[in-house]
């Protein structure tokens, strides 16, 4: 019983790990690569029954304790992973489109073309979206500095670099600049746009981040754009 506990203990790992790879290289469509994630749960919580079993016989028995004890703490260590994945998922609002700004969103111009086979549109989709994010992400907000759009455009930019986004399109006259950041499991591909303008004092910083694929996206833009936010705060 422990053996069996081990060994869909380690097919719950490889089914958790695969997918994102198999993805990345074609093998596995979206709707295939999460179909692998669920049954990895099934995998796991399997893998734990069996090991609490294993513990429970092994105790009326007598017998030893330390292989089934080591079975349920491999499985508890793998089952971890895609229960929090999971959880993550099931608390982030099912939308893909975050921004600072729900009344007058950043604009995409430079990245459409890259769009243009992409399942998700680059057009917000309105209060409908706005209300959900409002909901789930109160604390996404405009940034407002006390120092001149220029500047700001310049640590701006610098930060989009830091954070490994692809630059598309950088225009210091209408202080926007436009990138593509790629996820590191899946390599989904996310776009965000950053707009600098002036405000009483300073300038106001906007950003927005739409994921190409996905209904959701287990609150990947909402981070995005906190820790951008965040870095270029800390840089001015």
């Amino acid at each position: 019983m422990t053996s069996v506990a081990m060994l869909l203990t380690v097919v719950s790992l490889l089914m958790f790990v695969a997918p994102g790879p198999l993805y990345r290289l074609g093998y596995l469509g979206l709707a295939g690569a999460f179909a692998v994630l669920k049954w990895a749960l099934y995998a796991g919580l399997g893998a734990l029954v069996l090991a609490v079993l294993a513990v429970v016989v092994a105790a009326s028995r007598g017998s030893g304790m330390a292989a089934p004890l080591t079975a349920v703490v491999a499985v508890l260590l793998v089952f971890a992973m895609p229960a929090v994945l999971v959880r993550r998922a099931s608390r982030a609002p099912r939308i893909h489109d975050i921004t600072t700004d729900t009344d007058h969103p950043p604009s995409f111009v430079a990245v459409l073309s890259l769009r243009a086979s992409a399942p998700n549109p680059a057009v917000y989709g309105g209060p409908e979206i706005a209300a959900q994010q409002h909901q789930g992400y109160a604390d996404l907000t405009p940034l407002v500095l006390g120092v001149p759009p220029d500047q700001v455009f310049n640590r701006a930019l610098a930060v989009a670099r830091k954070m490994g986004w692809e630059i598309v399109a950088s225009d210091p006259a209408s202080g926007r600049i436009e990138g593509t950041d790629t996820t590191f499991w899946f390599g989904f591909k996310d776009d965000v746009v950053v707009r600098i303008a002036a405000a009483p004092g300073g300038s106001r910083v906007d950003v927005r981040s739409v994921s190409r694929v996905g209904l959701g996206d287990v609150g990947t833009n909402a981070a995005r754009i906190r820790k951008y936010l965040s870095e270029l705060k800390a840089a001015s």
